[in-house]
C-alpha cells in the first residue's frame, strides 16, 4: 500500500466507496465523477502505477481483472456493451497513479 494513494486507501477501507464487487485481488466500485450512465473502476489491491510496471505476475493479475469484468458485466447493467479504458500518465488523463480500468456503459457511447 502506498501511503498517499487514494485507491490504496479505498482498498484498505479507509475511504468509503460504492463497491459492486470485491475479491482477494481487486475491487470494483462506482466512479465519483462518472463520464457515462454507468462508470465503474476496477482496481487491483496490489499497488503499481502503470502498465510499464507489469511483470508476469501483474500481467496475470490484469488478465484476471479483465475476466472478472467480463463475467460480472451483466450484473452491473452492462449486458448491452461497455468500454474499457486504461489511462497511462497525466498526459493521457490518469489522475490517480495506481493502475485501474475504467468501465463505461449503460448508454450508447460517443466515439470522441
Amino acid at each position: 500500500m502506498m501511503e498517499n494513494c487514494v485507491f490504496c486507501k479505498i482498498v484498505a477501507g479507509e475511504i468509503p466507496s460504492s463497491k459492486v464487487y470485491e475479491d482477494e485481488e481487486a475491487v470494483v466500485f462506482r466512479d465519483i465523477e462518472p463520464k457515462a450512465k454507468i462508470h465503474l473502476l476496477c482496481v487491483p489491491k496490489q499497488h503499481f502505477s502503470s502498465l510499464s510496471e507489469l511483470n508476469a505476475a501483474r500481467a496475470a493479475l490484469l488478465g484476471r481483472m479483465l475476466e472478472t469484468i467480463g463475467r460480472h458485466s451483466g450484473e452491473w447493467g452492462l449486458a448491452e456493451g461497455y468500454r474499457l479504458i486504461v489511462n497511462q500518465g497525466a498526459a493521457a488523463g490518469q489522475t490517480v497513479p495506481h493502475l485501474h480500468i475504467h468501465i463505461l456503459g449503460g448508454q450508447t457511447l460517443p466515439w470522441e
